[in-house]
């Protein structure tokens, strides 16, 4: 490898870079296959899993749907007609108002001691006992239907022959009791719809794979001479270029002079010509300072003060235009902001929620807290936030229920435990900061699947809110309020919303109390009873 290093040239180098360029085009086609194929096994199994709930359902609503006919038809007919002619009747029209001619889906009706009354697919099975009914696995699919009723109704999935096709499919049915006549009534759906939905998405995934890998092979093939024929006409341009800095510095040794820039022509070369030139120069200016020592050294002082203003000057310029920067970028953040919090309000009450918008709107809800934070951060010596009276307890429910979206979006649930305290003199904006940094950190840093809890009560003197997580454990509890910290480098964010917090508590002077161990992490903040401008709690 040492060798190899000390034989480098141009060409080599050029050829070395086209082929990572090449190894990294092959790299980023198998990570687009592999998302593609991860993204698909995802979409697969949320695709199953929401067909087989939708089918769960209908099978529910239809058999209950049945059972209240049977009901309004035992309530309302009862005693004008014997006891059979009345159950005959709620057959024959139960049997006409579900006959589908595919037998996808009918209802059937067994005793809970497993004698058949009703099957439209196989009606020679009336009266006969069928406890013993099993699916090719050996399920007693009966017996287990019949156990779910008398226990309030419930799901049996198995496999049977579906009617449509003649073939085996899964299947899942929802059985219930109607007890007025001891009978179990019941429906199932084939399952085996949306397997070949699957298998078609999986065939247009493998043709979409071969169609992405055979465009990049071609266009990598195609730069790769490209860029071979590049290589060699731009080695030609530099190797001159070098040629003249060789000569130059052949030359340099024994004359006094510079490069000519109009000798030059690529760009980056005539940065090195001034460089160089520069560097001739300032050997001149040395011998010609050292023919000029009897300069006083106070002349070289003020020279060199004037400069340190200067650039100190420019700094001080810097800084300010800086800081206006920062401000007009907050200020044009939240145009767009507001523009795009409202489009997702009107898109939700036209088109109804949507998992992905959800995301975008918890994401949007982010970047809100945010431009919060930093606009806080640039006003808060500026301006003074009038206090005014706060029903806490309601403005907590509120901020809440702003993060339940992002909560969600992180698989997180906020569960709220709130005493009524009445109201708190604050201004809102501060406690707005407050509330929302610890949300904003609870849903960040919390363990995925678990709760985010906020409790709130008076305790003596004090009113106390705590919020509490399932985190991993804070290692320095001081420093977090500290600017631009973060416990966790590899986390989004700034690290000034805990700044905020505590410059605003310390403040108000409202007492923070963090513990933190491997399980669980809880932040509590004190706000005392006093005067109105000590937090009045009424």
């Amino acid at each position: 490898m040492k060798k190899l290093l000390s034989n480098l040239s141009l060409h080599s180098i050029n050829f070395l870079g086209i082929i990572v360029l090449f190894l990294f085009a092959l790299l980023f086609t198998f990570l687009v296959i592999f998302e593609e194929y991860r993204e698909f096994e995802q979409e697969s199994i949320h695709l199953r899993n929401t067909y087989l709930d939708s089918q769960k359902t209908k099978a529910k609503e239809d058999t209950e749907r049945v059972i209240e006919y049977i009901n309004y038809s035992y309530s309302s007919m009862i005693g004008q007609v014997n006891s059979d002619q009345l159950k005959e009747h709620v057959i024959n029209s139960i049997e006409h108002l579900f006959d589908r001619k595919s037998g996808s889906s009918y209802i059937f009706i067994y005793t809970l001691e497993g004698t058949n009354i009703s099957d439209p697919i196989k009606p020679h099975n009336r009266g006969k006992n069928m406890i013993d009914l099993q699916d090719i696995d050996g399920k007693y699919v009966l017996k287990e239907l019949i156990g779910k009723a008398k226990s309030g109704g419930g799901y049996v999935e198995y496999v049977w022959v579906n009617p449509a096709s003649a073939k085996l499919s899964p299947k899942v049915s929802y059985g219930a009791a109607y007890r007025p006549w001891n009978w179990l009534v019941g429906t199932g759906v084939y399952l085996d719809e949306i397997d070949a939905m699957i298998s078609e998405k999986k065939e247009k995934m493998k043709e979409r794979l071969i169609k992405y890998v055979m465009e990049v092979l071609t266009l990598s093939a195609i730069l790769f001479w490209i860029a071979w024929g590049g290589i060699k006409l731009i080695n030609g341009v530099i190797q001159k270029e070098i040629s003249t800095f060789r000569d130059f510095f052949q030359k340099s040794v024994l004359y006094n002079i510079v490069i000519d820039k109009r000798q030059i022509k690529i760009k980056e070369f005539q940065v090195l010509v001034a460089y160089v030139n520069e560097m001739v120069s300032a050997i001149h200016e040395k011998n010609r300072e050292l023919q000029e020592l009897n300069v006083s050294l106070e002349e070289k002082v003020l020279q060199k003060t004037a400069k340190l203003q200067d650039q100190m000057q420019y700094n001080e310029q810097l800084v300010a235009a800086q800081d206006s920067f920062i401000k007009h970028s907050i200020h044009e953040v939240n145009t767009p902001l507001a523009v795009i919090m409202t489009h997702i309000d009107i898109y939700k009450m036209k088109y109804g929620e949507n998992r992905y918008l959800t995301k975008i709107e918890a994401a949007a809800k982010m970047i809100s807290t945010i431009y919060e934070d930093l606009s806080y951060m640039v006003k808060k010596d500026r301006l003074a936030y009038e206090k005014e009276w706060i029903d806490i307890k309601a403005y907590l429910l509120s901020r809440t229920t702003f993060f339940e979206e992002i909560a969600h979006g992180n698989d997180h649930r906020i569960g709220v435990h709130l005493d009524d305290c009445g109201k708190i003199w604050f201004s809102e904006l501060e406690l707005q900061r407050i509330i929302d940094n610890n949300l904003s950190n609870a849903i960040k840093y919390a363990k995925r699947g678990t709760d985010i809890k906020i409790e709130l009560y008076e305790k003596e003197k004090y009113l106390i809110i705590r919020f509490i997580t399932h985190s991993k454990m804070i290692q320095d509890t001081h420093k977090i309020f500290e600017a631009f910290h973060r416990e966790d480098k590899v986390k989004s964010g700034f690290g000034l919303g805990l700044e905020i917090v505590g410059e605003i508590c310390q403040k108000e002077d409202i007492s923070i109390d963090v513990e933190s161990n491997e399980e669980i992490t809880v932040f509590s903040y004190r706000f005392k009873r006093g005067e109105k401008d000590e937090n009045t709690l009424t």
